[in-house]
């Protein structure tokens, strides 16, 4: 053989190889989601306006002034009457939770969740290989991930992985741990839950900055079903296509800003600062100038580039990344619902209408914030709402203590339109605009005078 035969046909090969080596990495590494199951707690655990008012008067350590901020801040931060509130905050034990009470707690998300994955996949606890659980407020020892394996008696070669102090966008990073695990090892099944305790860090002080928490976190959670096994592909309800993660603790003030702390008088509780915000902007922005390139095509990257430098010709400014047109790469926006502040925020950078809010405004309306389960809710109300259609793409953002700032992008695998927890209340949604908060309604007449009268009657 010729030896420029010899070396095509060398050079060919090669070629064939590192074709195929590219795609069965490729296929290797894929995140399929089989199934997804969100938390609702029992009626009685509803925290509507009486309930909530109840669980504020009852705090002796408020004073008007206190009361005042309280009250314009539940007015304020776009949650409902539907919300649910741990056993103990219910049951007026928040002031000395008990480690039972935080067990109850945990066990009835995780647990409730879990059963339902189980019950409609079919997939048995004997053939999870990655366990991941994600609960930042509550380590117990044993872990949360050594409950559930002897709970369902799994196997004892399971890779298991307990994760705390994530914050609310631990969730996205637990699925980034998945992922990773996944371009090891082949045809696995990983089963990930991601919630928060919320009873057991009930803040019961005076200082407004710790008070916040009260009036936004409620009781949530989801457990989800995760693979890379082709076979399963059909199956498959959403492919994960990208996942960056942003993380700039290494700034003093971005950490501080959302952090567990005790106040000057011993009270447990978790801190939200005015800092918040820039901290959120600025992991948001960093996070989006890896993202973007691998989202939007060519042409709207490019139109972008040419306008910038049209108007930036003697100014020495970096790009907004923020500005650019997401929506030519995505059709559908999974905001966490933090706060009012923060969806509306995110909407407003973005360049959003009420349609792409719509679903994470509903998500907080009617369960709160719900820490590292919020953004499945959110999923949850598209696809209730008949959204979500076969090759869709839907953008992920969340944001959580640390500072993080954790984005994904995942691709809709089939028409998606399966019950779930929005079952019986999604007729409801949206409610009529502007929604009325009727804790101004009922409580807006309590000054200094019968502040005391009231509580003694709650």
């Amino acid at each position: 053989m010729e030896p420029f035969t010899l070396i095509c046909s060398f050079m060919f090969c090669f070629i064939i190889f590192y074709v195929w080596k590219m795609i069965y990495q490729k296929r290797k590494s894929s995140c399929y989601m089989l199934h997804y199951e969100c938390y609702k707690a029992p009626e009685e655990r509803r925290l509507d306006t009486d309930s909530c008012a109840r669980v504020v008067l009852r705090n002796k350590n408020l004073g008007l002034e206190e009361y005042r901020f309280l009250f314009q801040t539940i007015c304020n931060s776009g949650i409902g009457e539907a919300t649910y509130a741990p056993k103990n905050v219910v049951e007026g034990r928040e002031e000395s939770p008990s480690l039972y009470d935080a067990y109850l707690e945990i066990d009835e998300i995780v647990f409730g969740t879990i059963d339902k994955v189980f019950e409609k996949t079919g997939i048995s606890p004997s053939e999870i290989d990655i366990l991941v659980v994600n609960v930042s407020l509550f380590s117990p020892s044993p872990s949360l991930t050594s409950r559930v394996v002897n709970r369902y008696k799994m196997r004892d070669d399971i890779k298991s992985f307990n994760m705390s102090g994530m914050g609310c966008s631990a969730s996205l990073v637990a699925v980034e741990l998945v992922q990773q695990l996944f371009k090891t090892y082949t045809n696995k099944l990983a089963l990930v839950v991601s919630t928060e305790s919320i009873g057991s860090n009930w803040y019961c002080g005076k200082e407004k900055s710790m008070m916040l928490s009260n009036c936004l976190f409620r009781a949530g959670g989801c457990s989800m079903l995760l693979t890379n096994n082709s076979a399963l592909k059909h199956r498959a309800i959403l492919k994960l296509n990208h996942l960056v993660r942003t993380h700039i603790g290494s700034n003093d003030e971005a950490y501080g800003c959302c952090i567990q702390v005790e106040d000057d008088c011993g009270y447990g509780g978790f801190l939200l600062t005015r800092s918040l915000t820039k901290a959120a902007s600025k992991a948001f922005t960093m996070n989006l100038k890896v993202l973007v390139p691998k989202i939007l095509p060519a042409a709207e990257l490019l139109r972008y580039v040419f306008r910038y430098m049209r108007q930036n010709k003697s100014k020495n400014t970096s790009l907004d990344y923020t500005s650019l047109n997401l929506k030519t790469g995505v059709e559908h926006f999974c905001i966490h619902p933090g706060g009012k502040a923060v969806i509306e925020g995110l909407g407003k950078s973005l360049g959003l209408d009420d349609y792409d809010l719509e679903p994470a405004r509903m998500a907080l309306h009617r369960f709160g914030n719900t820490s590292a389960g919020g953004l499945w809710y959110v999923l949850g109300y598209m696809e209730a709402k008949k959204r979500l259609k076969k090759g869709d793409r839907i953008l992920m953002i969340s944001l959580g203590a640390g500072f993080k700032c954790n984005n994904c992008v995942w691709e809709v695998m089939k028409d998606l339109e399966d019950e779930n927890v929005w079952k019986e209340s999604i007729d409801e949604y949206p409610p009529p605009n502007p929604i009325v908060n009727p804790f101004r309604e009922k409580y807006s007449w309590i000054n200094d005078e019968c502040l005391s009268f009231v509580r003694l009657h709650h």
